[in-house]
């Protein structure tokens, strides 16, 4: 077996403002920080790898001897949110913000997108997911229109009952909105948002979400390493975040649980290259609606859970742990995604530890693993591992 990497985002797990973060309206956000006052957080497995000693984690007793090399980096891209974020990790820097609707889509948008499926839409305003499925939701099922709403992030969000348009109903929806979302409404992230329940504010949003994004402008680090002839297998969201480009197998999951299961299972293949997780439970159950101590119980199953990764590891694999940009669950001027660095821990058995500071671009990630893996990346960023 050759060189591995098992890269895993827990999603939205900031570790404190950037200096930039008040130009995107976060005033002193700090995910990790506020997860911390919860007395459901217990993290000792990431602490023993150096969580605690990263950069501005002053808050948190850290440990004399890490057991990895630990850091923060710093966002390039112009931006806070999914996309963005795992492009940036994966070599892309993007200059300037994808286009955000804080007064809802404009009339030209609609209308193609009602002449598109043949249905009426509702809300079209910035909205908690939750939310607006239980204030319109009587009225979808009532007209067969469909709720379309968005975020501060660069979302065109689609919420149906499955009841009365099916889940792959709303995927052909949500593929037709996707094509007329292009140029300068060329949003990132396309979200069916599928709910069920009996109506009068009991609607709750079930497992089977899914996103359809723009594909990325240019070569990620995933295209290189299966240029390359080696392995990328993608878990959770990574199929959808990249619109399919660049992985040679993917399974999506219905939580952290099952991610952290699939990640297991795909080490244990005779692969070469890179896995690549994503853990959605942080943001989507515990960050958007602020709720401090689910975010602290999430944290404290996957740290649990670590030791099962690690014990997987062969003697040449590398594990890195990091996240796509903050969504502090203590910060209640919004329940948007927070601009935030992001942990950097990379654990090898062969790889000494020490602090990596504070990187200046997630794209460091990517192009570290591309070294790691033998090549010599054409993508943004820097190797990590020379710095040591």
């Amino acid at each position: 077996m050759g060189k591995r990497v098992i890269l895993i985002v827990l999603d939205s797990f900031g570790v404190g403002a950037m200096p930039d973060s008040e130009d995107f309206g976060d005033y002193g956000v700090n995910t990790l920080k506020s997860c911390s006052t919860s007395r459901y957080f217990s993290m000792p497995n990431m602490k023993k790898m150096g969580l605690f000693n990263i950069e501005g984690v002053d808050y948190l007793e850290g440990t004399d001897q890490p057991e990895a090399v630990y850091g923060r980096c710093a966002e390039a891209s112009k931006g806070k949110d999914t996309t963005i974020g795992h492009w940036e990790i994966a070599g892309i820097i993007t200059p300037r913000p994808m286009p955000t609707y804080p007064e809802g889509f404009p009339e030209e948008v609609l209308d193609a997108f009602r002449k598109a499926t043949g249905r009426g839409v509702l809300c079209n305003k910035p909205y908690s997911g939750t939310a607006v499925i239980n204030e319109y939701g009587d009225e979808h099922v009532r007209t067969g229109d469909l709720i379309v709403y968005t975020s501060a992030d660069s979302v065109f969000q689609i919420a149906a009952h499955e009841d009365i348009v099916p889940p792959e109903q709303l995927y052909e929806y949500c593929r037709a909105a996707r094509k007329i979302l292009v140029g300068e409404h060329g949003v990132g992230r396309v979200i069916a948002r599928p709910f069920e329940g009996k109506g009068n504010g009991n609607y709750k949003r079930t497992t089977r979400r899914h996103d359809f994004s723009l594909e990325p402008p240019e070569d990620t680090i995933m295209d290189e390493i299966v240029k390359a002839g080696m392995d990328v297998l993608a878990v959770g969201k990574i199929h959808d975040i990249f619109a399919g480009r660049g992985m040679t197998e993917y399974v999506y999951t219905e939580g952290n649980a099952e991610g952290v299961d699939r990640t297991l299972e795909y080490m244990e293949k005779d692969t070469t290259g890179l896995i690549f997780t994503n853990l959605v439970d942080y943001d989507m159950l515990y960050g958007h609606r602020r709720d401090i101590d689910g975010y602290a119980k999430a944290l404290a199953y996957f740290d649990n859970r670590l030791p099962e990764i690690v014990s997987r590891m062969q003697e040449e694999d590398i594990l890195i742990l990091t996240a796509d940009h903050g969504c502090d669950p203590g910060y209640q001027k919004t329940t948007d995604h927070t601009r935030e660095y992001i942990p950097l821990i990379l654990y090898g058995k062969k790889v000494a530890p020490f602090n990596a500071g504070t990187r200046d671009t997630y794209a460091d990630i990517g192009y570290t693993v591309g070294k790691y893996l033998g090549l010599n990346p054409s993508v943004k960023g820097a190797d990590i591992l020379a710095d040591h």
